[in-house]
């Protein structure tokens, strides 16, 4: 099965986490589900560039990379996601929705009330319990 490897950031925010909504996309089990932004790693990419770039391309959101916070692998129907997760900071928290649907700030004892990618569930998990 096809395995892909993929970052994503935590954003949060006076004490809220920025939730992504995807639009709807080539798989519909992922279609209009909820998660932390980010994508694929490019060959010859460190996890932390992909997650800077990627939040560039999809948001026009300039981060700093901050703590490694979990990994998950998770296989869709068609894939194997492998996703790298980091907490992520922000100085400037204005972006553009080039990608996404939506978007929310949620506290964390909220997360569990949106509709996420079932490869972010264990992510929503492990913040509910900081």
């Amino acid at each position: 099965m096809k395995q892909i490897y993929v970052v994503s950031a935590v954003i949060e925010n006076n004490g809220r986490i920025l939730c992504m909504q995807r639009d709807k996309g080539k798989y519909d089990y992922v279609s209009y589900k909820w998660e932390f932004p980010g994508g694929k790693i490019e060959p010859g990419e460190t996890k932390e560039m992909a997650l800077e770039r990627e939040l560039r391309e999809e948001m026009e959101l300039e981060v700093k990379v901050g703590e490694h916070f979990c990994d998950v692998t998770y296989e869709y129907p068609d894939f194997v996601i492998n996703m790298y997760c980091f907490k992520c900071q922000s100085d400037d928290l204005d972006f553009k929705l080039n990608v996404h649907k939506d978007f929310k700030w949620l506290e964390k004892d909220k997360l569990n009330s949106l509709d996420w990618a079932p490869a972010d569930k264990p992510i929503v998990e492990k913040l509910m319990k900081e």
